[in-house]
C-alpha cells in the first residue's frame, strides 16, 4: 500500500513515516510540506492513502485534499492534525479518518488495517463504487446515511432534504454536490429541485403542462419530474424490462 504524508513540520513527517512503515506492506512513497508539492507528487506517484495536515504553512489542507480527490476520487484521505475543530469539514469531503495529534501508534495501525481490509474485500455481484454510506454534514452533527435507504432528495430554501424510509436529513450541501456521489444508474435528477431513486417510482400524475407529480414507495412525500426526464426514465424502464 503506497502512502503519502503531507505535513509542514519535518519532525512530524519523520515520526509519521516511521509509525506507518511499522505496518507490514505499507510504504511511504513521498513526504511533502506544502500544497503545490503535494499535488505534484500525488499526480506522479498516485499513492493509495494520503495522511494530510489541516494547516500547511498557512495553506489549507482541506483544499489540498479536495484537489487530490478530484485527481483520484478513490484515494483514502486521513487527516492527521492538531485541529479537531475541522473534523466536520473534513468528513464533508469524504475523509476516511481523522487523527488528532499527538498520534497514537495503535490508532494509526487500526486506520491502516481498516483501509487494507477494504482493499482486500472482493466486490460482490451488483456492488458498485457508489455503494456504502453518504456522509452529510448537518448544522450540529455529521450523518452517515446508507445510500440504499435514500428515496428522494429535495432542494428548497437553501436546504437539501434527504428522505429515507425512516428519517429526513437536512444539509446545506447542494443537489449537484450530492448527485456526484450517487450512482447515475440508480438515481436521476428528475427536476431542478429533486433527485429521486428510479426504482422507488410508484405513480406519475400530470402536474402542469411540462411537469409530473411523482409518488414514491416507502414515503408519503412526492417529487416533481419534468416531461424531458419522464422520457428519459421511460427509456430506462424499457431497457430494464425482461425479454
Amino acid at each position: 500500500m503506497k502512502i503519502m504524508v503531507v505535513e509542514d513540520e519535518e519532525q512530524i513527517r519523520i515520526i509519521l513515516k516511521k509509525m506507518i512503515e511499522k505496518n507490514e506492506g505499507c510504504t511511504v512513497v513521498s513526504s511533502c510540506e506544502d500544497f503545490a508539492s503535494a499535488i505534484n507528487e500525488f499526480i506522479k506517484l498516485r499513492p493509495d492513502v494520503v495522511f494530510m495536515d489541516i494547516d500547511l504553512k498557512g495553506e489549507s489542507g482541506l483544499d489540498c485534499a479536495k484537489a487530490i480527490t478530484e485527481v483520484d476520487p478513490k484515494v483514502k484521505i486521513v487527516f492527521a492534525t492538531a485541529h479537531s475543530e475541522y473534523m466536520a469539514n473534513a468528513f464533508e469531503i469524504y475523509a476516511f479518518d481523522y487523527l488528532v495529534k499527538p498520534f497514537d501508534m495503535e490508532r494509526i495501525n487500526k486506520t491502516l488495517s481498516r483501509i487494507r481490509g477494504l482493499s482486500d474485500k472482493p466486490i460482490a455481484a451488483g456492488e458498485t463504487e457508489y455503494d456504502g454510506k453518504l456522509i452529510i454534514k448537518g448544522k450540529e452533527e455529521i450523518n452517515l446515511i446508507d445510500v440504499k435507504d435514500i428515496i428522494m432528495i429535495e432542494r428548497a430554501d437553501g436546504v437539501s432534504r434527504i428522505v429515507t424510509k425512516d428519517e429526513v436529513f437536512l444539509t446545506s450541501q447542494s443537489l449537484s454536490s450530492i448527485e456526484e456521489k450517487l450512482d447515475p444508474k440508480v438515481f436521476i435528477r428528475s427536476h431542478k429541485s429533486y433527485i429521486i431513486r428510479t426504482d422507488a417510482v410508484k405513480k406519475l400524475e400530470v402536474y402542469g403542462r411540462w411537469t409530473y407529480n411523482v409518488s414514491l414507495k416507502d414515503t408519503d412525500e412526492t417529487a416533481l419530474m419534468t416531461s424531458a426526464k419522464y422520457e428519459e426514465i421511460k427509456q430506462l424502464f424499457v431497457k430494464q424490462r425482461p425479454v
